[in-house]
């Protein structure tokens, strides 16, 4: 194993032998051994672990796996370099072995290799003559393990579902101290964080800083509203960064560091080799992007970059008054900046085969480099252009599942390197990562000039962390301190919702209210923590306050679930209860931890007369279904004697809806999602079996003639097709391609699996209130590869969201 420059805690090696091969189990695992003061074992998968890799079918697989059968070491973190080697007993000289390094923890117990070595290469002699590896149906597995003191001063970036890479990236930029130190010099005074890049690259590097636990980037990845998929060029993602940055330093203290920091100058020379005509221009420039084609090395790529290119045939230069021409163009540097960003083109495009693919030929880079033999020769050159390699960025495309984006990075001016993935650990970049200095793998290098690497690298002080950061943990801080808090006094407080007339009204779907159903958007319902001894005049008191209501307007109603599995209101809570506890009221109404409440503004009603409860009245919600527009909307609460006929309150409705009040209407009780039941209007609303917090739904009768216009024009015409409908919605998240562009990073609709697609796109143009016509959506199929939908297509959008969940949304420009 290569020496990562870390303090080694201890080493141990222990050896598993292991027999009657041809009959083991498809998983085994090893009798217990210590290391570091802790308990250890192996895993070994000799036919395949196909459970981590559905592809590992012809090799074992081995892990190093860490014993923590109580589940008591959730903090413990045990930074392990180990070797696993399986040889032959009775010839130790024929063995196979791999070597890595991990972080274990409560959420990463076992590492190791699915693809250790392949199965046919077991009981085969690697030469004529020679013992295989497995001999008399046994052989033995050795580990030595390395435990390293744990470097945990550098915080990973959570692994959020999206290997790509942002996370790398991140890293390789945080860790460049000078640029970090600009950043916290952002002012967001008035920057609303959740539109402005800076302000969550700001919040990103700070809790980098602060923070003792892999920090999440969701709040910057809205902006761009990609993954791997969509925006897959590393300069693309950086200069948008590097503009965005530029505009917010402007007037501050660290004005002009990007262009310190990063730019470069380079000329750009094209003579004509028949006519008198050059052309000279002299361009800045923050990245390099350098040829591996043809190119093993690093030095072979710049040499590539300048060397002089031949305008002619299609490519002729086309000179101001003298037209096309052959000419010879050339490009030489006229400075390197402090830090360089060099950029290895690893893909080219396959014109037989009409797609892009990746390169893989080995590139060699060196860990020190002189650039001053690429300058020209008129080049300032009093100072020194020796660069230190400082990071490597990587894609691994052998990796077992997926292709996986990492940084090795040397944060600190010493040899100590480290891998920033999923996991922070330490590294070994001349012999561990297949040897990176000599890469198949590595897509972006970054060097820095090694006189200005203490101030490039130079430490973080209080004094470089504005105030508004600073307030920003202490927020967390309480934020945390407050949460134990309420959790260690959870049992003396009971969590109430309180439903309003506005959450009611606002809701669209089956119900009054959504409270946990997935499928739809939830209701916006409040929220209030009392103590369960606190009377109900208490509380009572608070939600007035709240509301800024007179507790004399305020009549709450009990909410409960019914046999049917509907939620519908149950009973009134009279002032009779006010000096009750809210835990007495709790037991009487649910046995549930919760408590659910109705909030009535006596007076709201549409046709509120108080003395109507003295008269056996009772109360029950309304909903208008318009066919036109085929939504369903919901009108508020309505009181009714249980003697009453049906059809005594069309009238109310007629005028709620500014009919003609003699209009006649259609009614129906909405009981369950599936049982939508046909009132008859001159029943009294007892014998339609209709009681306190039910639910009626009215529309026009329609004539013949206007139900065929309907049908022909494939529009839903009556109540119970339209709740029919409603069992078949789903919520479609909605991704911006480009967020930073465009107005909303992300958002959800409502819509119907049985929609086309070409109605799809009508209702996002009208939420994003733009013309169709500029709208493109694009999904993520199965093979996970970009698609633009066709939006010709008569697929519809079930058929749409079986290849993917989220669509993807760009706005075109005129």
């Amino acid at each position: 194993m290569p020496d990562l420059g870390h303090t080694i805690k201890d080493f141990q090696y222990y050896t598993w032998h292991v027999t009657d091969w041809k009959n083991l189990e498809r998983k085994l695992t090893s009798p217990e051994f210590e290391a570091g003061g802790w308990k250890w074992r192996l895993l070994l998968f000799p036919f395949g672990n196909f459970n981590y890799d559905e592809n590992s079918g012809n090799h074992i697989a081995i892990y190093l796996d860490f014993v923590d059968p109580q589940g008591t070491h959730n903090d413990l973190h045990i930074c392990a370099q180990f070797a696993l080697l399986l040889w032959n007993p009775e010839e130790p000289t024929k063995f196979v072995n791999n070597h890595t390094y991990h972080l274990f923890s409560a959420d990463a117990l076992d590492w190791g290799f699915s693809k250790f070595c392949n199965q046919n290469e077991l009981f085969i002699p690697p030469d004529e003559g020679t013992r295989p590896l497995i001999e008399n149906d046994g052989c033995n597995i050795t580990v030595l393990v390395r435990i390293l003191e744990n470097p945990t001063e550098y915080i990973g970036l959570k692994n959020q579902g999206t290997n790509n890479f942002l996370n790398s990236v991140l890293q390789s930029l945080y860790h460049i101290k000078y640029f970090r130190k600009a950043v916290y010099q952002i002012p967001m005074e008035g920057d609303n964080s959740v539109r402005s890049i800076s302000s969550a690259l700001q919040r990103i590097f700070y809790q980098l800083n602060v923070s003792d636990a892999p920090v999440k980037t969701t709040e910057l990845k809205k902006f761009f509203g990609w993954n791997k998929f969509f925006i897959n060029d590393v300069r693309e993602f950086i200069k948008i960064l590097r503009n965005d940055l530029e505009d917010k330093l402007k007037n501050t203290n660290a004005d002009g560091t990007i262009s310190k920091l990063f730019a470069g100058t380079i000329k750009t020379c094209i003579r004509c080799v028949n006519v008198n005509c050059e052309s000279l221009r002299i361009d800045d420039y923050y990245d390099i992007q350098l040829d591996i084609k043809g190119c093993k090395t690093l030095d072979d790529s710049f040499m590539k970059y300048i060397q002089e290119e031949i305008l002619e045939g299609d490519n002729k230069y086309d000179a101001e008054g003298y037209g096309l021409q052959v000419a010879k163009k050339s490009v030489i540097f006229e400075s390197f900046p402090p830090v360089l960003h060099l950029q290895l083109n690893r893909f080219e495009y396959d014109m037989q085969n009409n797609k892009t693919v990746k390169l893989n030929n080995f590139y060699e880079f060196p860990m020190e480099i002189d650039l001053q033999k690429y300058l020209s020769p008129d080049a300032d050159k009093s100072q020194s252009y020796k660069y230190l390699l400082y990071g490597v960025l990587v894609r691994d495309d052998d990796y077992d599942w997926e292709d996986r984006y990492f940084a090795f990075l040397r944060p600190e001016k010493s040899n100590r390197w480290i891998k920033f993935g999923d996991q922070v650990t330490p590294a070994s970049i001349k012999y561990g990562y297949e040897g990176l200095l000599q890469s198949k793998s590595a897509y972006m290098l970054i060097y820095i000039r090694e006189s200005s690497i203490d101030e490039i690298l130079s430490p973080i002080i209080s004094e470089d962390i504005l105030k508004h950061l600073s307030n920003l943990q202490d927020d967390e801080n309480d934020t945390y301190k407050q949460r134990n808090e309420d959790s260690k006094e959870s049992h003396q407080y009971l969590q109430t919702l309180v439903v309003t007339e506005k959450a009611v009204r606002n809701h669209k779907g089956i119900g009054l209210f959504n409270f946990d159903n997935q499928k739809y958007p939830l209701s916006e319902i409040p929220q209030f923590k009392i103590l369960k001894e606190d009377t109900y005049g208490t509380f009572k008191e608070m939600i007035a306050t709240n509301f800024k209501i007179a507790t004399d307007q305020i009549r709450f109603w009990a909410i409960t679930k019914r046999q049917n599995k509907t939620i519908r209101l149950h009973e009134p809570i009279n002032d009779s209860y006010l000096d009750k506890s809210m835990e007495e009221i709790r037991k009487k109404i649910t046995r549930c931890n919760e408590l659910k409440l109705y909030m009535e503004i006596l007076g709201n009603s549409i046709n509120f007369k108080n003395e109507y409860l003295k008269i056996g009245a009772f109360i029950i919600f309304i909903k208008y279904f318009n066919p036109d527009s085929q939504t369903l909307e919901s009108l508020g609460q309505l009181y009714v004697q249980k003697n009453c006929r049906v059809d005594s309150i069309f009238p109310i409705l007629c005028k709620k809806k500014q009919f003609p009040l003699n209009t006649p209407l259609n009614i129906y009780e909405e009981i369950t999602p599936y049982i939508i039941k046909k009132i008859i209007p001159k029943f009294t609303f007892i014998k339609s079996n209709i009681q306190t917090g039910d639910i009626l739904c009215f529309q026009k009768a329609l004539k013949a003639k206007e139900v065929k216009n309907y049908t022909l024009t494939g529009r839903i015409n009556s109540i119970p097709q339209f709740y029919e409908s409603l069992l078949e919605n789903v919520i479609v998240k909605f991704k911006s391609k480009v967020g930073y562009r465009d107005p909303l990073p992300e958002f959800d609709l409502v819509l119907n699996k049985n929609m086309l697609f070409e109605d799809v796109v009508n209702q996002v143009a009208a939420y994003l209130n733009i013309d169709s016509s500029r709208l493109l959506l694009t999904l993520i199929d199965t093979s996970e590869k970009e698609k633009e939908i066709n939006r010709t297509t008569n697929q519809t959008l079930s058929e749409i969201l079986q290849l993917s969940t989220d669509l993807y949304y760009e706005m075109l420009t005129n």
